[in-house]
């Protein structure tokens, strides 16, 4: 690929073994809407439980099927009594993704079936630049550490789009996608996608793509702007068969 040559590759595209850098560890069970994606019993992508029965997360995380969904976990390590492994039903990618390799268009619904309390909100208003978020997963506390398998978190700032447009540039698309600074060595890694971008209590994002450094101050952290998705998010889950 002519590009991947050029320009960071998304974060999918390499090694899936880490995840948040310079994060705090969450309290246990605090976030009862994060999903830890397991294949083979490995973490490969986070999720975010938006219904009872449905979890949201990066369309590329459909290479690793089949896959199930742990839910209520903390420690992803250890057999928690809190914990559900549940497997997924059904696998609806934005009929608009059309490869891994590629960035736009990089979300899917997983069908679950379970109790646990879904995210407080959806919200179709657009994020301010500058707005304090957080980004949770699982993975590494600092660059070239040891993964970590509790929940951590990191506090993260939206970056303006037209930035993010001229470092990423075909591969950002303003409709579609927000991004964060990547500054102090705080931000998201591979294994992270998928996972949910919260604000003010808000889901507003879900990680998508980063630099292979992860924390490569020249280029911003990318998301898929849940906004911009609802429409297709709503009309899954208003037409699924019981």
């Amino acid at each position: 690929r002519e590009w991947a040559t050029r320009w960071p590759l998304p974060s999918h595209l390499h090694c899936l073994s880490t995840g948040i850098f310079g994060g705090v560890e969450v309290k246990p069970h605090s976030k009862p809407y994060m999903a830890s994606l397991q294949s083979r019993k490995h973490h490969v992508c986070g999720g975010v439980l938006i219904r009872e029965d449905f979890v949201l997360t990066s369309a590329h995380c459909l290479e690793y099927r089949p896959l199930e969904a742990v839910l209520g976990a903390h420690n992803i390590s250890r057999h928690e009594s809190s914990q559900q492994r549940i497997g997924v039903s059904r696998y609806n990618k934005h009929p608009l993704f059309l490869h891994p390799a590629e960035t736009q268009y990089d979300m899917m619904l997983l069908r679950v079936g379970q109790l646990f309390r879904p995210i407080a909100f959806l919200d179709s208003g657009k994020i301010a630049t500058g707005q304090q978020c957080a980004m949770a997963g699982w993975g590494m506390r600092r660059p070239g550490g040891l993964a970590e398998t509790v929940l951590m978190q990191v506090q993260v700032q939206v970056e303006d789009k037209k930035k993010c447009k001229g470092k990423w540039k075909r591969h950002f698309n303003t409709n579609q996608m927000l991004c964060s600074e990547s500054r102090g060595g705080k931000g998201f890694c591979q294994g992270d996608s998928g996972g949910p971008l919260v604000c003010h209590s808000v889901l507003r994002g879900v990680a998508a793509y980063t630099s292979p450094e992860c924390t490569n101050s020249d280029y911003p952290q990318v998301y898929m702007d849940v906004s911009f998705f609802l429409p297709w998010i709503k009309n899954v889950m208003d037409n699924v068969n019981p």
